[in-house]
């Protein structure tokens, strides 16, 4: 189980991400003033949407590469990823924080942040890894 110190702790470990108050003044990180993961409260829309099946716990937001990735980790983890009307068309997941590993949250962060970070800020990090 995850919480909002693991994804703190993650996002701020990467190379120029920076934390700011977003929606309601809930914590976004940033690189270089780019969101790419975000606490998201349900709104009203979102619970009406979603029903008996909304979490009732902590929400991520993250950016995804793709459309196309956004569908295959709501396929393949349906019990952890899911999305709300408003995210249509939107490269971003919402994540049960309570229901996602640490190993996958790293992941899901990383590569958010890897999304949003400028292409060569990004492929210093990867360099830096593989070193």
């Amino acid at each position: 189980m995850a919480t909002w110190e693991d994804v703190r702790r993650i996002a701020s470990g990467l190379p120029e991400t920076s934390e700011h108050p977003s929606y309601q003044g809930a914590p976004a990180w940033k690189v270089r003033d780019r969101s790419f993961v975000w606490e998201r409260p349900l709104r009203r829309a979102d619970l009406d949407a979603l029903g008996d099946a909304a979490p009732d716990g902590p929400v991520l937001g993250a950016r995804v590469p793709e459309l196309g990735a956004k569908e295959a980790l709501l396929a393949d983890g349906p019990a952890v990823y899911f999305t709300v009307p408003h995210l249509d068309g939107y490269p971003a997941v919402l994540v049960r924080l309570d229901r996602i590993d640490l190993d996958d949250l790293t992941e899901l962060v990383v590569e958010a942040w890897q999304d949003r970070a400028p292409k060569r800020l990004a492929e210093a990090y990867r360099a830096g890894r593989q070193a």
